[in-house]
């Protein structure tokens, strides 16, 4: 058995079923032999965003993984790498590597010199016998911490030698769990019951760690608001009662209003990170923080309490701790009540632009028709970098976990056609809507055409209004003078011509029926894009 058969039976004894690629690697036929799927993306880029995709809706029970070429296609794939460790998604990543003797021959490019600042770990095989090894320690660090891009470079002339048989051993890593001191439960839960306005933060850590269903135990037993980021946007239902929303740059205006009266901030699988996509904790609050990342605890906002461990554990032992506290009656607030009204005179404000019956269509009006027209419990949608991203965040009703998948602590154009193709390959059952720009399309829209070879029907719901580049101010010299901001497209005639459904809506009317009927052409296996002729809606729900 050579080093590339090794890799491949590794990944088939891990349980890997589905693995994307391109354009080559002599480990997409050795996985092929091992019965994994290898799907072909049209760039590397998309190959590693559906592989990201595929792990955000597993749940660290599956792992995207990715082969690609080495030199060019090690390259090109750095993007899509850069995308998952900002949100800290874990996925392996497989690219070829130079012989040894050429590894360190200008300019042949190197994983491990490379990828650095971009990975959870990487690492290049320099010998058969650390074949083994390195991939158990690759999927350790897949199951445990922090999540994130791990990579193992397939180096070629190491991986295509023979692996003496005492070597082919893998003992495939348990996930590692840990719980937070029981200390640091009593102090949290303290400052919990003593708070005049408390405050749930939930992130992605909630939804990786299957902590959904606890997450709304505490909620309710402690009559505390839920907040999602917008990468842990559907760990809560925002049917609910006590929920706020979730934030971007742009949230909603009761999350805004209970981030800045809030006297206790309970933060759970969040890395309480500062940047121009998320929401941030004011100053001066009481501050609970929950990550499996404890160099995350004090990056950036201060820590009164540290609850080091998994969200599932951590929030099992504060309603243990607040049951015991409180004979199992909980704590009593009002909170329910008077988030309906704040939400009420919120939706008050928003509510002609979400109803909008301008044509060209209002970006507010797209949302509520994908929002009304979907079943949420059965389907996966998310927006692209950009208006997109801001716009839907605040609007669109996640429910279920993984309903609505949020992302872009880096915010890679084009990033939701594949990220949706890798969310239908891990769930095939799920009707997957992605909702971008014609800006975004031009980075990723030849992957329709992967959807629809590949098998993998979705829904792109494009916002085709000839603007590009958009940016507040935009650049009124080069637009005017030299039109550098304006383009045009008939994307519903592209996504004909690479083998797909492409519907046009100019009506606010024809929206629902076409969202309707991509639904059912998804059912029957037909890759649809809608072609939405749109305005250049510029207000966003900040604050």
């Amino acid at each position: 058995m050579n080093g590339i058969e090794l890799v491949a039976r590794i990944l088939k004894t891990e349980g890997v079923a589905e693995m994307t690629c391109f354009p080559n690697n002599p480990l997409i036929e050795e996985a092929a032999k091992q019965g994994i799927r290898p799907v072909m993306f049209r760039h590397e880029r998309g190959a590693v965003m559906a592989a990201d995709g595929y792990s955000r809706v597993s749940d660290g029970q599956r792992f995207g993984v990715v082969a690609t070429q080495n030199a060019a296609g090690a390259e090109n794939a750095m993007g899509g790498i850069a995308q998952a460790f900002g949100d800290n998604v874990p996925v392996l990543v497989l690219p070829g590597g130079y012989a040894l003797a050429e590894r360190q021959v200008r300019p042949n490019f190197s994983a491990v010199e490379n990828y650095r600042g971009i990975v959870k770990s990487v690492e290049s095989l320099d010998a058969p016998e650390q074949i083994a090894p390195a991939m158990r320690r690759a999927f350790h660090a897949l199951r445990s911490g922090r999540g994130g891009p791990v990579v193992v470079e397939l180096t070629a002339d190491v991986c295509a030698r023979e692996v003496p048989d005492a070597a082919q051993r893998y003992d495939p890593p348990a996930a590692v769990r840990q719980r937070p001191a029981r200390g640091d439960v009593e102090a949290a839960v303290g400052a919990l019951l003593a708070a005049e306005r408390p405050l749930i933060w939930a992130g992605a850590g909630v939804l990786a760690a299957g902590a959904t269903e606890a997450l709304r135990e505490l909620a309710e037993l402690l009559a505390i608001p839920v907040f999602t980021t917008m990468e842990g946007k559907s760990a809560f239902d925002e049917r609910h009662p006590l929920a706020l929303g979730a934030g971007s740059g742009a949230t909603t205006g009761p999350a805004h209003a209970w981030i800045v009266e809030s006297d206790v901030v309970l933060a759970l699988g969040a890395s309480l990170t500062r940047n121009h996509y998320t929401q941030t904790v004011p100053p001066g609050k009481t501050v609970i923080h929950n990550t499996a990342a404890v160099e995350d605890m004090n990056k950036d906002t201060p820590c009164d309490v540290a609850l080091a461990g998994d969200a599932r554990l951590a929030i099992e032992a504060l309603i243990a701790e607040a049951r015991a506290r409180t004979d199992g009656a909980g704590r009593a607030s009002d909170a329910a009540t008077r988030l309906a009204g704040a939400k009420a005179a919120w939706l008050a404000d928003w509510t002609p632009l979400l109803r909008s019956g301008e044509a060209p269509l209002n970006t507010y009006r797209v949302i509520h028709e994908i929002d009304e027209n979907i079943d949420r419990e059965r389907s996966i949608v998310t927006h692209d970098a950009g208006a997109p991203r801001d716009s839907m965040v605040p609007f669109f009703t996640a429910t279920a976990p993984h309903s609505y998948i949020g992302w872009g602590k880096t915010t890679h154009l084009g990033f939701g056609i594949p990220l949706m193709i890798g969310a239908k390959l891990a769930r095939p059952d799920r009707f997957c809507l992605n909702f971008m720009g014609d800006g975004a399309f031009g980075m990723s829209g030849l992957d329709l055409e992967t959807s629809v070879r590949a098998g993998l029907p979705i829904t792109t719901v494009l916002l085709n209004n000839g603007g590009m580049a958009t940016y507040p101010g935009g650049f009124p010299t080069a637009r005017t003078q030299y039109g550098v901001s304006h383009m045009t497209g008939d994307y519903a005639a592209i996504a004909e011509g690479l083998g797909a459904t492409g519907i046009t809506v100019t009506r606010p009317d024809e929206l629902g029926p076409a969202i309707r009927r991509a639904r059912a052409l998804n059912d029957d296996g037909r890759t649809v894009l809608i072609d939405v002729h749109s305005n250049h809606e510029s207000r966003k729900s900040r604050f």
